[in-house]
């Protein structure tokens, strides 16, 4: 068989020698520390540019790149015929590239001969602010950018707020676009002295300013001659030279556990990553939030079984012991435990376009834990220009305030400034399943913590069985004027007839006690019905049949109400008229005042209703008289076998 020229025997040494010099550069790369930052700052600051001024002069862009960026600068370029726009290297969505803006995160990996970077280049928009805060949460250092001729802007303040919440305490100020004021020293040091004051009330010690032109290059990766009178280090040096305590080991250890690994009878482990601390063979661990202790017996990853194991680790631990642990569950060191709480209180970054409403009900989602919960109570909002302390009823999208929250059962936590795997959170819309929501902890909350379940001898199925029925919630909602109350009364009024035990609850009527000091602003019509959905709840441990008669709007809180209850026990009944039969009806005159501005937020008018997707009973208010309604109440009552 022929060799090709390639593979003769004098041509060895040559491949010998190309193959020992790719096993010296993967040494030298592995060799090499990693440091994961961010660009952030206000929209049409240059953060893009700046990125792609990074991978231009560090040379790593392939002639197929090059060239398509050639093509995309004349097509989509803002930097003048024949030039490069810098910024198309970064800028992938089509959107970004036909509005000039950055729109979602974008991350970059590039490596100098002193270290390895992933960058992600964070939008400046406001209406994108949490796409920012999602591409800090990782970050160990940030480059804020600021424009030399606008200075320190509201979007620069706010971007520098989250960077502080989120714990990264390095950050350099780039005050870009120093050409186009002349590099003037004086605008620089204005600008740098504007920022590193406010740095200061935020906590931040570590601030470096950098004079520099992301567009020319400038004290980008090279000293800029434009500016001699800057003496400091190129931003590249500076991130080159940058020190971060990125040590984990001497942190508390923390597990939370993604799986139990059961392949066969024989073997039970606990899988997930170490987010703190390290673990040896035979340490005490407790499994929270049971609070069973254990030891370790065995360490178990893909390249073995070693003695320890310590944070960034993807391992299976085994105990010695059979303890209930589960997904959600955190294994902790037995002598360093977090806090175990129900309630909290946090920092709040609200990232939704729907306001956050005090007691909706959201999933809450940390490590790898989800349970239900609530913002009880927005103790204050932060205004991110003065960090002043405003009163709050709700959040807007972008919006940062301190809140207590309860969740529906107690989990093990950090604080963020401990930990921040397991002292961060996200909040999930339960409908839409969209993020809304990301917090920080920062303290639990030990309030009522003597109060207990008290178990009682005579329960909820003893006084069902008294009153021979099944106890159950009619939850009648629809618009204003479609009947709710009229047919929820006759409904209650042939039960009665029937010898069953019941009870109604009528929106006019609660707001005349319990609901009183309420109003009809959204935030008022969610603790409207967390009351009455309590209330109701109550009824039924009584052994009542409950005709609840409310507009009640949203499907977040008809959902919460019917989670308060067991399956079965919550039937929702969709009195269903036209908005132009309810306003025709209009017995009390309030879609006439609605429509005259009178009555602010009047559903239907001013304020959404969002009817039942799914309801256990669809009534046709607008064609059926009242009576016969009721009577197909009465029938599902029946079909169900409740009476």
């Amino acid at each position: 068989m022929s060799q090709t020229p390639e593979h003769t025997p004098e041509h060895a040494p040559e491949h010998v020698q190309a193959i020992a010099e790719v096993e010296a550069y993967l040494r030298a790369q592995e060799d090499k520390t990693l440091l994961r930052f961010i660009t952030c700052g206000s929209v049409d600051d240059g953060k893009s540019t700046l990125l792609g001024r990074l991978l231009y002069d560090c040379q790593l862009l392939f002639e197929d790149q090059l060239a398509n960026l050639a093509n995309d600068s004349a097509r989509f370029g803002t930097t003048g015929s024949g030039n490069l726009d810098l910024a198309l290297l970064v800028d992938g969505l089509a959107a970004e590239r036909e509005q000039g803006i950055t729109i979602d995160v974008a991350y970059r990996f590039f490596t100098t001969d002193r270290r390895k970077f992933i960058v992600a280049d964070t939008p400046g928009h406001e209406q994108y602010t949490r796409n920012m805060a999602t591409g800090a949460s990782t970050a160990e250092a940030a480059v804020l950018l600021a424009d030399a001729r606008k200075g320190v802007l509201t979007q620069t303040r706010r971007h520098s707020y989250i960077v502080s919440l989120l714990g990264i305490r390095h950050l350099v100020l780039a005050v870009n676009k120093m050409d186009l004021v002349d590099w003037d020293q004086a605008s620089f040091e204005r600008i740098a002295a504007d920022y590193r004051a406010f740095a200061g009330q935020l906590g931040i010690q570590h601030v470096s300013c950098i004079p520099v032109s992301a567009i020319t290059g400038d004290n980008v990766s090279r000293p800029s001659e434009a500016m001699p009178w800057y003496q400091g280090p190129t931003l590249l040096g500076y991130l080159e030279a940058l020190e971060v305590e990125r040590d984990e080991s001497h942190r508390p250890f923390r597990f939370p556990v993604q799986w139990v690994n059961r392949p066969n009878l024989d073997f039970r482990g606990f899988s997930g990553t170490i987010a703190g601390g390290e673990v040896r063979l035979g340490e005490t661990l407790v499994a929270l939030p049971a609070g069973k202790t254990s030891r370790l017996a065995r360490i178990v990853t893909a390249d073995g079984e070693p003695d320890t194991a310590s944070a960034g680790e993807a391992v299976t631990l085994v105990l010695e012991d059979e303890i209930d642990i589960s997904r959600g569950d955190l294994i902790a060191a037995a002598d360093a435990r977090p806090e175990v709480a129900d309630q909290f209180a946090a920092h709040l970054v609200w990232m939704d376009e729907q306001p956050l409403l005090p007691g909706r009900s959201y999933l809450l989602r940390t490590a790898t834990a989800t349970v239900n919960a609530q913002v009880t109570e927005i103790k204050h909002r932060v205004n991110v220009n003065t960090l002043e302390h405003i009163a709050a009823k709700h959040l807007d999208l972008n919006d940062v305030a301190v809140c207590n929250i309860a969740l529906d059962r107690a989990l093990p936590f950090d604080a963020y400034r401990d930990n921040r795997a397991t002292g961060s959170f996200i909040l999930i819309d339960r409908l839409t399943n969209a993020t809304v929501g990301c917090g920080m902890i920062d303290f639990a909350l030990r309030r009522a913590s003597n109060i207990h379940q008290h178990p009682m001898k005579v329960d909820k199925a003893a006084r069902a069985a008294a009153n021979g029925q099944q106890p159950c919630v009619l939850w009648f909602t629809g618009l204003s004027g479609a009947g709710k109350s009229t047919v929820a009364d006759l409904v209650e009024q042939r039960l009665h007839a029937l010898g069953r035990r019941t009870m109604a609850l009528d929106g006019d009527n609660v707001r005349h006690g319990l609901n009183r000091d309420l109003g009809f602003t959204d935030e008022d019509r969610v603790e409207n019905i967390r009351r009455v959905a309590e209330v109701a709840r109550l009824m039924v441990e009584a052994g009542l049949i409950v005709c609840v008669s409310f507009i009640s709007p949203f499907r977040s809180e008809r959902r919460l109400a019917r989670e308060l209850l067991d399956e079965g026990e919550f039937l929702e009944i969709f009195v269903d008229a036209p908005l132009e039969v309810c306003e025709a009806r209009d017995p009390k005159g309030l879609y006439k005042k609605a429509r005259a501005g009178q009555i602010p937020n009047f559903t239907g008018i001013g304020s959404p209703y969002e009817p039942p997707e799914a309801p256990e009973l669809r009534l046709d208010a607008g064609r059926e008289p009242p009576e016969a309604l009721a009577e197909r109440v009465i029938a599902l009552l029946t079909e169900r076998g409740m009476i």
